[in-house]
């Protein structure tokens, strides 16, 4: 059994490209809206660096639940700032569901044709791990949490800027607590592996 230095050989890498491509979708999207802001923040990259949250990447690895830094964006660009911001919310956990099949089809498709490598494989199986614990984790209605954005378009806007009130100054607080109590993993853990045991049996159905 790997020990947590050896571990880390795979999950740092696979963390980084988690948020990368999160946040990169959620840049991409707002700039494919007539957005500048993602551009001119320096955000439409696939540096992880330009993307990364101190905090929310540590509770990542100890916990496997966090978060990245949000990237700005400014909704008066959209043609339709509503559904535009819906857009840009779901772009992010969208992309890291895909990249979680994409794992999951390369691990199953590397294994059993080509023999792959016991290092390939557990990279691999910490990068669909990593995406689908993201996706859903960041659907938790908190800000600046994807979810948020989605609830935030969903309620009139007196409520949304009251509910803003309310637990933005506690975000990170509450977050950790979340992670650390094991509250979120009650709701993120079973989305996660109905979502893999869907991606698993779509698989073996068309091409294992």
């Amino acid at each position: 059994m790997l020990n947590l230095d050896a571990s880390l050989i795979y999950r740092i890498p696979a963390l980084l490209f988690t948020i990368t491509v999160h946040e990169y979708a959620h840049g991409a999207m707002s700039a494919s809206l007539g957005d500048p802001t993602p551009e001119s923040d320096g955000r439409l990259t696939m540096n992880p660096l330009a993307h990364l949250d101190l905090i929310g990447s540590l509770m990542l690895v100890l916990v496997g639940f966090g978060w990245a830094k949000p990237v700005r964006v400014d909704p008066r660009y959209y043609p339709n700032p509503r559904e535009g911001m819906l857009k840009v919310a779901f772009a992010g956990p969208a992309s890291n569901l895909f990249v979680a099949f994409l794992a999951m089809f390369l691990q199953l498709f590397l294994a059993r044709y080509f023999n792959a490598g016991r290092g390939v494989l557990l990279f691999l199986n910490w990068l669909m791990l990593y995406n689908v614990w993201f996706a859903f984790f960041n659907l938790i209605p908190i800000p600046p949490m994807d979810g948020y954005k989605v609830l935030q378009t969903a309620l009139p806007l007196d409520k949304a800027l009251a509910y803003e009130r309310l637990v933005g100054p506690y975000t990170n607080l509450i977050l950790i607590i979340l992670c650390f109590t094991g509250i979120v993993g009650l709701v993120i853990n079973p989305l996660s592996t109905l979502y893999l045991q869907l991606c698993r049996g779509i698989l073996a159905l068309f091409l294992f």
